[in-house]
């Protein structure tokens, strides 16, 4: 079968080609799927490049453990293992999984769900891990709820237009920070308010909770954006090759109680609980995807650099 393969770490357009692989096999517990779409996240060209240093020893020392890259799929169940119970031969379904760039991918019954039925598959694969990390962001590590005032920093990025919507769900004022381009868009994802992060300093304040989601602003400007005793959730990190600028949520942890704030930062957890969440939210219509660009095959390191440079709002995916 086709498949994206990486042997190497390095420049994107060095390690990526495209290739052939044997079909994989269903096991125990598995069901095979034929990949329809894949979704290409930030985190795409930080694992070519083998970033953060840190985490070599899971994703592979010196080349990538997982030879093909991709964590977000959806599409058809074309055979399902022993013990599998809840899919069926034919099922539509979407979740995450290890090598999702190719047209089959041998999947954990527990990392895949019946996808939405109003959304095709290139929207549904845009969901998991994003979806994930929003809504860990707003209800688990904000506690955001009914009333408070919420400041969405990155809020046209994969991401950023889940936590959007999702902190309206959850009964909050959102504004939104994001280029003027992109403003419209996160307009009609629900933000009250939206502001240019290229108009100068934020000088608003007053916020119960920041979502900042690269993690780049720093502590001082944080704290007046908040109000005293307010709660900013760090997602995500750039910086340095080893940590990627995670290093920034030990630092702000430590200077918190100086600071009167609360600093949480999120690593996501991969959970079909949240997953079922998410569907059940987007057949309700209070969560949609924004799916900005589609590529073939062919085309995935443009797609991950596309990505990577911004040139996209919300989604792009990789439809083999």
């Amino acid at each position: 079968m086709r498949a994206v393969i990486q042997d190497a770490y390095g420049v994107l357009e060095e390690v990526l080609r495209l290739g052939e692989v044997e079909k994989p096999t269903v096991g125990d517990g598995e069901v095979l799927v034929h990949v329809q779409a894949a979704a290409v996240s930030g985190s795409d060209w930080h694992l070519l490049r083998g970033l953060p240093y840190a985490a070599r020893p899971v994703v592979g020392v010196r080349r990538p453990r997982n030879r093909v890259p991709g964590l977000e799929l959806a599409g058809t169940v074309e055979a399902v293992g022993k013990g599998v119970t809840t899919i069926q031969i034919g099922d539509e379904v979407f979740g995450w999984c290890d090598g999702a760039f190719c047209e089959y991918v041998s999947v954990s019954e527990a990392h895949v769900t019946v996808k939405p039925a109003n959304l095709s598959p290139e929207q549904a694969a845009a969901v998991p891990i994003a979806g994930f990390t929003a809504l860990q962001a707003v209800r688990d590590r904000g506690r955001v709820r009914a009333g408070q005032k919420v400041l969405v920093i990155g809020a046209s990025g994969c991401v950023g237009t889940y936590a959007v919507q999702l902190a309206k769900h959850y009964g909050a004022e959102v504004t939104a920070v994001c280029s003027a381009g992109k403003a419209a868009m996160v307009r009609e994802l629900g933000a009250d308010h939206v502001l240019d992060y290229a108009a100068g300093p934020l000088t608003a304040s007053g916020f119960d909770v920041v979502l900042d989601i690269y993690g780049n602003s720093s502590l001082r400007t944080i704290k007046r954006l908040l109000k005293p005793g307010g709660t900013v959730v760090l997602v995500g990190g750039t910086g340095g090759s080893w940590l990627m600028g995670t290093d920034k949520w030990i630092r702000g942890m430590l200077a918190a109680p100086f600071l009167g704030i609360k600093v949480r930062p999120l690593v996501h957890k991969d959970r079909l609980d949240d997953l079922v969440l998410l569907r059940e939210l987007i057949e309700a219509g209070k969560l949609t995807p924004v799916l900005d660009r589609t590529y073939p095959l062919t085309e995935a390191a443009t797609a991950i650099e596309d990505v990577r440079q911004g040139r996209v709002r919300g989604h792009a995916v990789v439809t083999p």
